[in-house]
């Protein structure tokens, strides 16, 4: 009666944690669309002002703004900025943006940490790294981007840092996000070799200026970009594998049902014979 008891407490707790992952899954999906556009928009965006920066870069001198050239002091130290998600229950999203996070930089101690995303606050203090900033903990991780920028720009414009990169998962589809490495700066803009011409257009009040202005822009832009294909990867693991609980928890009932009915038709089976024993006894 017991082991009935037994199974019959964990059907239903199996039911629920089927409920509640079922629930999980579905708001994942609403947020993987949005950010799944976002991030699709994101991209024809960064072509567009990858487009402008390439079309002033035969109209302008390049090599003096201080976000193209290298530092004059090299401290071979670089800023990563890791971005990760604030929540867990993605499968195995932030495990392998860690592992491969580990690979990139396995001397630690070389360089400094920016976090987006508490997931890789946590993974950067328990490994010993130098965490330099986190911005976890924000309600919105696009609206922390412009702080972001400032600090990197500060940071690598006065000399402490020869290069910074970002870390994050890049979104390819629902299943598949792959982590990804990218140098944002120092800034690697290659001259087109035949300007377009096909279009004519005025600048004002100059090249030089507009791209001055122009530059700090596209470089927002590619952390945006990076921030948004972090979220879609997010949301998109975070469904799958709220869809593979819900269905594990689903066999887990339906194994423990079959196992709670042969429990019963054993007691039943017992008590028939009990019975059979009993009337035996009492006629002989």
């Amino acid at each position: 009666m017991a082991n009935i008891r037994l199974i019959k407490g964990r059907i239903k707790s199996a039911k629920n944690i089927a409920q509640i992952t079922k629930a999980m899954e579905l708001v994942a999906a609403s947020k993987m669309k949005k950010a799944q556009a976002q991030a699709i928009t994101g991209k024809l965006y960064a072509q567009k002002i990858f487009d402008m920066v390439m079309s002033l870069v035969s109209r302008t001198t390049i090599t003096k703004h201080p976000l193209i050239k290298k530092p004059e002091k090299i401290n071979n130290k670089r800023l990563v900025v890791l971005l990760s998600s604030d929540k867990g229950l993605c499968g195995g999203l932030n495990t392998n943006l860690f592992r491969f996070f580990h690979e990139q930089y396995p001397q630690i101690a070389s360089i400094d940490v920016l976090t987006l995303g508490k997931k890789g606050a946590s993974y950067i203090a328990r490994i010993g790294g130098n965490l330099k900033a986190d911005f976890s903990g924000a309600t919105s991780h696009i609206g922390v981007v412009p702080a972001i920028i400032q600090m990197v720009t500060s940071e690598y414009t006065t000399g402490h840092y020869d290069a910074v990169d970002l870390v994050y998962n890049d979104f390819v589809n629902i299943v598949k996000q792959v982590p990804t490495k990218k140098t944002i700066l120092p800034l690697t803009i290659q001259s087109l070799d035949v300007p377009d011409t096909s279009l004519e257009f005025l600048i004002e009040p100059d090249a030089d200026s507009v791209f001055e202005l122009l530059l700090p822009h596209y470089l927002e832009n590619q952390v945006r970009d990076a921030v948004l294909e972090a979220l879609a990867s997010e949301h998109s693991a975070r469904m799958v594998a709220m869809r593979n609980a819900t269905d594990n928890a689903l066999s887990l009932m339906d194994d423990l049902t079959l196992e709670y009915n042969k429990a019963r038709q054993e007691k039943i089976t017992y008590e028939i014979t009990d019975l059979i024993t009993a009337t035996l006894a009492m006629s002989s």
